[in-house]
């Protein structure tokens, strides 16, 4: 409890000293449960702009949800940790989706459209997207093996943490470390 309260002072802090950017420090002392699996990268990562398809088939890219925090999240619809993490994704898109945070999933691998749509539909997801990256281009050039993984991308496009295996991202831990990244102002 003195953890979380020291974080939470030391994020309002952080915030009001430095309006209008993402404090990685702030959210890196957050981490607890679950979260603690997350690793911050000492600097952000460029990505390449490999691109993936929409559940219709339009070609997309990374590029599309600059200007907003990202949580990037990596599954199949054979994983089993996938279907546990999903709807805590979906809570949390459901809090605190908008103009400055999303979460983006993709399905990466040979997962037939309407096996996507039936794994959604079997847990209640209804608010993300069914991306896919059949080909595994996008998931091979930002190094992602093994399911799930999830990534978090600055206002900028880049990387700035990633997450392997499973967690509630629809914890209290979770929600004030990516509450800590949203730029203020």
């Amino acid at each position: 409890m003195r953890q979380m309260i020291a974080a939470a002072v030391y994020t309002a802090f952080a915030l009001v000293a430095n309006p209008g950017f993402a404090d990685v420090e702030a959210a890196q002392a957050l981490r607890i449960g679950d979260m603690k699996k997350l690793n911050f990268h000492s600097e952000a990562k460029v990505l390449s702009n490999t691109g993936f398809v929409s559940f219709t088939g339009k070609e997309m890219s990374l590029d599309e949800y600059q200007g907003k925090l990202v949580v990037l999240n990596f599954w199949a619809t054979w994983c089993a940790p996938c279907r546990k993490e999903m709807p805590m994704l979906s809570d949390l898109q459901t809090e605190l989706g908008g103009d400055a945070f999303e979460v983006v999933t993709i399905a990466t691998g040979r997962n037939p459209p309407p096996a996507m749509q039936a794994f959604f539909e079997e847990i209640g997801v209804d608010n993300l997207p069914l991306h896919r990256d059949p080909k595994q281009a996008l998931a091979r050039t930002m190094g992602i093996f093994g399911l799930p993984i999830t990534v978090i991308l600055d206002t900028e496009g880049r990387e700035i943490a990633r997450l392997r295996g499973d967690a509630d991202w629809s914890s209290d831990s979770a929600k004030a470390l990516l509450r800590a990244l949203l730029p203020s102002g």
